[in-house]
């Protein structure tokens, strides 16, 4: 064989295995060892919920043998990041992608755009205004907002003013919980005068404290707090305390955080409505394995609510959410 024969030959031994290693890095959403991969992307990183999430999609892939691409923008309220990273993952061909939208509009393109490509979507913890998905994991957010509303209610014997302390504007989840605690209210304690504002903190704890303070400036008769997520919880707790308003100002949360909850013990908040994330975790990456293996997946799941108070911290069902 002469040396040009001899080159031609190893130039095409080269570009086959190039070619193999794109296909493998490539297709169908496999990686080195064959098994398929699923990307679970949620609002965010760093808070506690999402960790929790994190755990029971690991938990699953294990269970069912799948990869679990874990990846979330580092801030709740960086829209583009999220959209960008379900972008890489579409390109990546995933066996499919779970998704906590963080916003319930503008996430709708990129999400359709995995359903004309073929990957499935499951969206988890937060809704989105589209169809392509198929099955949606979540609480009843609506009626966590409910739950805190009622014990709010019992906790002020139906008196007194109350605040809002949201999260942000678009973030269907939080928006549902706003809107459950204020529908609950004005239903069911005629007698407690609600702030017609909802004040945001931008999924924030350190907005969500200055935002606190500045309602507890403005309201100095203020009775109630309801902080709609783990951040404004944070920042609510905080602004009390350093108010030096605990026992004074009714705080009723939500999600859960090992500060949280020892804020529960010591008695800067009176209650925090518990999710269960990990089983958010759990049910969707099973969800994209039980469609690909050709069964019927519920278009809804309710991943349920409960709350949490200082009579029940120490009950195995709250250890277990919380933990």
């Amino acid at each position: 064989m002469n040396k040009t024969k001899h080159n031609t030959k190893l130039a095409i031994q080269i570009a086959l295995c190039l070619f193999a290693v794109l296909a493998a890095a490539c297709g169908g959403g496999k990686n080195a060892t064959g098994k398929k991969s699923i990307a679970v992307i949620p609002k965010g990183v760093s808070h506690h919920f999402w960790q929790s999430v994190k755990s029971g999609a690991e938990a699953a892939g294990k269970e069912f043998n799948v990869d679990i691409v874990w990846k979330g923008p580092a801030q709740e309220t960086n829209i583009s990041e999220q959209i960008n990273i379900v972008e890489d993952m579409i390109s990546r061909r995933v066996d499919g992608i779970v998704l906590a939208p963080s916003h319930g509009d503008s996430l709708v393109p990129i999400v359709d755009r995995a359903q004309r490509d073929g990957v499935p979507v499951t969206i988890f913890d937060s809704g989105i205004s589209s169809q392509n998905y198929i099955s949606y994991v979540a609480t009843d957010n609506r009626q966590g907002g409910a739950v805190a509303a009622k014990r709010m209610g019992e906790k002020l014997g139906g008196k007194g003013k109350v605040a809002i302390l949201g999260v942000k504007k678009g973030s269907v989840s939080t928006d549902e919980r706003e809107e459950g605690f204020r529908d609950t209210i004005t239903k069911e304690f005629p007698g407690i005068q609600l702030i017609p504002v909802i004040f945001y903190g931008e999924s924030n704890a350190a907005k969500s404290l200055s935002v606190a303070e500045d309602i507890l400036t403005a309201n100095p008769d203020l009775a109630g707090l309801f902080a709609s997520n783990e951040t404004s919880s944070v920042g609510a707790v905080n602004a009390i305390r350093q108010r030096n308003l605990v026992g004074k100002v009714t705080l009723v949360g939500f999600d859960a955080s090992p500060d949280l909850v020892r804020s529960i013990q010591e008695g800067g908040i009176d209650s925090l409505v518990l999710q269960d994330p990990f089983k958010m975790g759990y049910e969707g990456v099973k969800t994209i394995v039980d469609k690909a293996a050709g069964k019927t997946v519920e278009r809804r799941i309710d991943t349920g609510v409960q709350l949490l108070t200082k009579e029940n911290v120490s009950t195995p069902e709250m250890q277990r959410l919380i933990k």
